[in-house]
This record gives structure tokens, C-alpha cells and sequence, in this order.
């Protein structure tokens, strides 16, 4: 009797851990089926996505989004920061449309696009500073290229494999451009382009001109590289002064849109009947002129070039 009651819990256990054993198997197989599957819808999003945005770089906004970001030197879709900016002109004009008045949804609209290329051009700004402060060190390892001989050709392709982006990424574009036939002028200028400002322009120059007429580019170059060290403390300094004056004329605008929302605040539905009476549209577009104007004043006193 013990004997058989032994011989059973063995087998019991036996047929339990057999049990236990396909029940992780089986486990195994369904999270790996899962994972598949799920692979597999990101994939298929992830091609219907890049399909969608193909589709949307031949769009005239598309091709303009897509060299706005080339410019700022963003490396994202088109069709997702397009997305982006429909999203966030949909959520202002759904909160100016429910918290203020349906009138109001228009600037939440706006907003959007705006917003869009305030980003744009924000980020070109940032990649062009960048690049200006990357400027002496530029000069030198040219000066300093060409100093040992080598050509202004094979100088800025050292330069591009030595300097960081963005320097690295543009002059890497000038050194395809000579590899591929182009003249240095017309490399030069395409850089030139990509990157209005006065050093560039003054670098630029100076390369083509000493190119063309058989100038020292190494003296010229040297000069440069100390002459826009100075111009960027100058401009450090420039910068750090008017910071205050910078953020005033955004809180500015801040403060319009703000006044708005505790005058509704104050007397709930008070901007709604604004939007649909003359005098107080004639009030709102007045205020809204100042505002605007103040703003657009204090940027262009404190938009000073260096």
C-alpha cells in the first residue's frame, strides 16, 4: 500500500512538471507570436508612414518644409513636423474656442503655422551661430592647410574630416561639389546661400578672391581668424546685454494673450460678447495692434547687427 502511494506521487509529480514544463512552452510561443505580430504592425506603419511622406515631399509644402529643415539642418520628415504643427494649431483653437470665444479659434489656427515656422526659423538661426562660432577655427586649419601646400581643395575636405558639425556638414557639401566639377566660386557661393551672414560672406570672399587673383589666402586667412575672434566676443557681449530686452518683447505678447484670459476670468463671457459686438472688435483688433507692434519694436531695437 505505501509502495503504490509512493509510485503515485512520483507520477503525480512527474506528469505536474510535464504539465508546468508545456505551460511555459506554450507561453513562450504566444509571446513570441505577440512580438511578431506587433513587429510586424510597426513595420507595415512604419512603410505606410514613409510612403505617406514621400507623397507629401511633392507637395509644394512639403518641398518647402523639406528645405527648411535642410537649412536648419533637422534631420526629420516633413510629414511629421507638418503633423506636429496641425496638432498644435487644433489644441490652441480648441482651447481659445471653448475658454475664450469661437472668433478666437482663427489666431489658434494660426498659431500653428506660425509656430511652425518660428521653429524653422529659430533652428536655422541656432545652426548659423553655430557655424559663426566655428569660424576661427575654420580659418586656421585652412590657413594652416594651405600653409603646407596643399590646395584649397584637399584643405577644406581636412577641414570637414577635423571640424564638428555643423562646419563639418557644410564644408563637406562644398568638397563633394569640387569632387563632382564644380568651380570653387560656385561652391563657395551655394555655402554662401545656405549661410547668410556677414562673416561668411567676408570668408567667402576672401577665399574666392585670393583663388582668383593668386593672393597669400594664408595671410588673409589668418587675419580673418582673428578678426572674427574678436567679433565673437563682441558679439557674446552684445548677446548678454540685450538678453533682458529680448524676453520683455516675448512677454509681451505673453501678457496679451494673458490679460484675455483673466478678463474672462474676471467676468465669464465677457471676451464672447467683445467678438460679437463692433465696438469690442474694433477694441480687441486695436489692442491686439498694439501688442503686436510693441513686440515687432523691441525686436528690431534690440536686432542689432554685429
Amino acid at each position: 500500500m505505501v509502495l503504490i502511494t509512493l509510485l503515485g506521487s512520483v507520477g503525480a509529480a512527474v506528469l505536474a512538471l510535464v504539465g508546468i514544463r508545456a505551460l511555459v512552452a506554450f507561453s513562450a510561443e504566444r509571446r513570441r507570436s505577440a512580438a511578431h505580430a506587433a513587429d510586424y504592425t510597426a513595420e507595415t506603419t512604419t512603410r505606410a508612414f514613409v510612403r505617406a511622406d514621400r507623397r507629401f515631399r511633392r507637395t509644394r509644402v512639403g518641398r518647402l518644409i523639406e528645405r527648411e529643415l535642410a537649412l536648419a539642418g533637422i534631420d526629420r520628415r516633413p510629414l511629421a513636423l507638418f503633423l506636429i504643427a496641425v496638432a498644435v494649431a487644433v489644441v490652441a483653437a480648441y482651447i481659445l474656442w471653448t475658454a475664450l470665444a469661437p472668433l478666437l479659434s482663427v489666431f489658434g489656427l494660426a498659431a500653428g503655422v506660425f509656430g511652425l515656422r518660428a521653429f524653422l526659423e529659430r533652428a536655422k538661426d541656432r545652426r548659423l551661430q553655430a557655424f559663426i562660432l566655428q569660424m576661427p577655427e575654420l580659418a586656421r586649419v585652412l590657413a594652416n592647410a594651405t600653409n603646407a601646400g596643399l590646395s584649397i581643395q584637399t584643405a577644406i575636405s581636412l577641414a570637414a574630416d577635423e571640424l564638428a558639425p555643423p562646419a563639418k556638414v557644410e564644408l563637406q557639401h562644398v568638397a563633394d561639389a569640387l569632387r563632382f566639377g564644380t568651380d570653387l566660386e560656385s561652391a563657395l557661393d551655394t555655402m554662401g546661400e545656405r549661410l547668410p551672414s556677414r562673416e561668411v560672406a567676408v570668408l567667402v570672399s576672401t577665399m574666392i578672391v585670393c583663388a582668383r587673383s593668386g593672393g597669400s589666402l594664408v595671410t588673409s586667412l589668418r587675419d580673418i581668424a582673428e578678426t572674427l575672434e574678436e567679433r565673437k566676443e563682441t558679439r557674446r557681449e552684445v548677446r548678454t546685454t540685450l538678453a533682458q530686452s529680448v524676453a520683455t518683447g516675448y512677454t509681451v505678447i505673453v501678457l496679451g494673450i494673458g490679460i484675455l484670459f483673466l478678463l474672462n476670468a474676471l467676468q465669464p463671457g465677457s471676451v464672447r460678447a467683445m467678438t460679437v459686438n463692433p465696438i469690442g472688435q474694433i477694441a480687441l483688433l486695436v489692442s491686439a495692434g498694439l501688442f503686436v507692434g510693441g513686440f515687432m519694436m523691441i525686436r528690431r531695437m534690440t536686432r542689432i547687427d554685429v
